[in-house]
């Protein structure tokens, strides 16, 4: 049986990457952060680069943490120029490789099966690795670092471990050089899947490092963790079975549809109701759009932490009659959740809405209770509102409680992700557009002295 062979490719510092390209600077030499000043001083940065982080700022700090001796470019975040960005490194991908053997795993971060590759392009995939970092920093611009491995999981800690201190920004693992090399690395939170909480569980069984998880009686992981002792344990000994192929062809049992958001400051319980009502039609015209109904709807609330006495989350399920993606259904059977469960006397900083068990409009259910023809037509309204939306923007028709002082529809519709999709710039390059201004921003960086291609 052939060994499988996959590697996952990181770009490094992306965001701070995206804004550096586009200002003609070097990525690794340029001090910058993506963060948006106008949320003030406390504002979580985006994405630091690497000179920084090599000058002891960290990864998702806040702007008032970062030294005042440091001078450094603050990029306001323009979340459509990063997407776009993306999308053309998935492109680049594409060129090599087919969509069914590259799995994203995130914006910056994708899986590639090399398996069946190997005798194509006749290479090993330490130098298949090497040709994707330099296309993709010819190309674009951006560094990257890689990490290979026998199995996904192997593939992930190279990455995450090894590549960042590695010369040529790849590590490479299998099994028996895990074993060898990282059974006693710490700290354990270094390694996917284990983040603090767990670390300090193994550390109250005495486990603390892989080697020692490995060689633990496998009934004590088990009484601790449960099922997820199996990948623990599996992890330990660097065996992870699951390849790309199974993810790719995953399909839960069932869907649902959310939307969350944190409020910009501490509300009151009536402030509180108009960005649920927001919420609730936004989430009608979310489900309208994948064509999907809900019978049941999900709040969650949380509370600000600045009260006496912290109050833990709140809210409820509630079932509908029949299945819908109607607006004033789905508002009605979420306000009188939040009437019910939220207490009036302590002030909202969180809200999510869930529509759970979505299924096609094919199949929903038709009540004889019901009014015959009233969710047909406050559909019809609502698709009318998205192809409105489609061709003019998001903002191009809203309720009136969308202009209340509380409401948020607006300022979000400008955002993705809950930032700026495009910063102080009122437009983001088409796709086609990259190489050629890509090109030109090197030469423009150049011209100024601003950096020294190497």
């Amino acid at each position: 049986m052939t060994e499988r062979s996959y590697l996952i490719i990181d770009l490094k510092s992306f965001y701070a990457s995206c804004e550096c390209v586009m200002r003609g600077l070097d990525p690794m030499t340029t001090d910058l952060v993506v963060a948006d000043e106008e949320r003030g001083r406390g504002t979580i940065c985006l994405a630091v680069s690497p000179s920084l982080k090599a000058k002891g700022v960290r990864n998702r700090c806040r702007l008032f943490e970062i030294p005042p001796h440091l001078h450094y470019i603050t990029a306001t975040p323009r979340m459509q120029l990063y997407l776009n960005y993306a999308a053309e490194i998935y492109s680049l991908y594409l060129d090599y490789f087919s969509k069914e053997d590259i799995f994203v795993y995130s914006v910056d971060e994708a899986f590639i099966d090399l398996t069946g590759y190997r005798m194509i392009y006749k290479r090993t995939p330490r130098e298949t690795a090497k040709f994707l970092l330099r296309e993709i920093e010819r190309r674009l611009g951006f560094p990257a670092t890689c990490g290979i491995g026998t199995n996904l999981y192997l593939a992930k800690i190279a990455l995450d471990i090894q590549a960042k201190h590695a010369p040529d920004r790849i590590g490479a693992l299998d099994e028996q050089t895990f074993r060898q090399t990282l059974w006693h690395h710490q700290p354990l939170t270094d390694f996917w899947r284990i983040g603090p909480g767990i670390a300090r569980r193994l550390q109250r069984l005495g486990l603390r490092d892989m080697g020692a998880i490995a060689h633990a009686p496998f009934r004590k992981l088990r009484q601790a963790f449960g099922i997820d002792a199996c990948i623990l344990y599996d992890h330990a000994w660097g065996r992870e079975p699951t390849t790309l192929a199974e993810i790719r062809a995953y399909r839960p049992a069932t869907h649902s549809v959310a939307t969350s958001q944190i409020l910009p400051r501490d509300y009151t319980f009536q402030e509180g109701r108009i960005a649920l009502i927001e919420m609730a039609d936004q989430l009608a015209l979310n489900l309208t759009a994948r064509r999907v109904v809900t019978k049941s709807v999900t709040l969650g609330i949380g509370f600000s932490r600045r009260q006496d006495l912290p109050l833990p989350p709140s809210g409820g399920t509630a079932r509908l009659p029949e299945s819908t993606n109607a607006s004033s259904r789905l508002t009605a059977a979420l306000l009188d959740l939040y009437q019910a469960d939220v207490s009036p006397a302590h002030s909202i900083r969180r809200i999510s809405l869930t529509a759970n068990d979505v299924e096609p409009e094919a199949v929903q259910e038709i009540s004889l209770f019901a009014p015959a023809n009233g969710d047909v037509r406050e559909r019809a309204r609502q698709r009318s509102i998205l192809n409105i939306q489609a061709r003019h923007g998001k903002n191009a028709l809203l309720r009136g409680t969308d202009y209340l002082e509380a409401a948020t529809r607006r300022e979000r519709n400008e955002q993705i992700g809950g930032h700026k999709a495009y910063g102080n710039q009122e437009t983001v390059l088409p796709r086609k557009d990259f190489p050629a201004v890509r090109r030109s921003a090197w030469a423009a960086g150049a011209a100024a002295g601003k950096r020294t291609r190497t």
